[in-house]
């Protein structure tokens, strides 16, 4: 479900100032594949600019977060992992045994957790929606 996003532009359209740096870290977050922590961020920052901080990767995500560009998530692993603030809804689904973190979308599920809050009198303004699990495969083998 990866789609590439321009954070720079995000960046711009909000205004911010952007910095060399910052246009490298953009770079960084809008190629990733997965939901880098800061750690890995930064690795792959100092890959193409060996003078970007572990500290510039900290302020700079924490800039992002607070304008709305990037999205925080804990996923049970201790780390705090990002990704691109999408346009559009999804949910995770996270491997506990690797970590890894699949996006999927399910307009059942989706209509399912409307008709819930409907009933308990609600209107469904944001959700978030994080499962745990084991690969099946693996789960055989033991």
């Amino acid at each position: 479900m990866h789609r590439q996003i321009d954070i720079e532009q995000l960046c711009a359209d909000k205004g911010l100032r952007i910095t060399e740096q910052r246009k490298t870290i953009a770079k960084v977050l809008g190629e990733s594949e997965d939901h880098p922590d800061v750690e890995t961020l930064h690795a792959r920052a100092a890959a193409i600019d060996p003078n970007i901080s572990i500290a510039t990767v900290y302020r700079t995500v924490r800039l992002f977060e607070e304008a709305g560009i990037l999205e925080r998530h804990e996923f049970g692993d201790g780390r705090s992992r990002y990704e691109a603030a999408s346009e559009t809804h999804h949910d995770h689904l996270i491997d506990v045994e690797t970590g890894n973190v699949i996006e999927f979308v399910d307009e059942e599920l989706e209509e399912l957790q409307r008709r819930i809050a409907q009933k308990l009198g609600f209107r469904l303004v944001d959700h978030r929606m994080e499962l745990y699990g084991v690969a099946v495969d693996r789960d055989r083998d033991r």
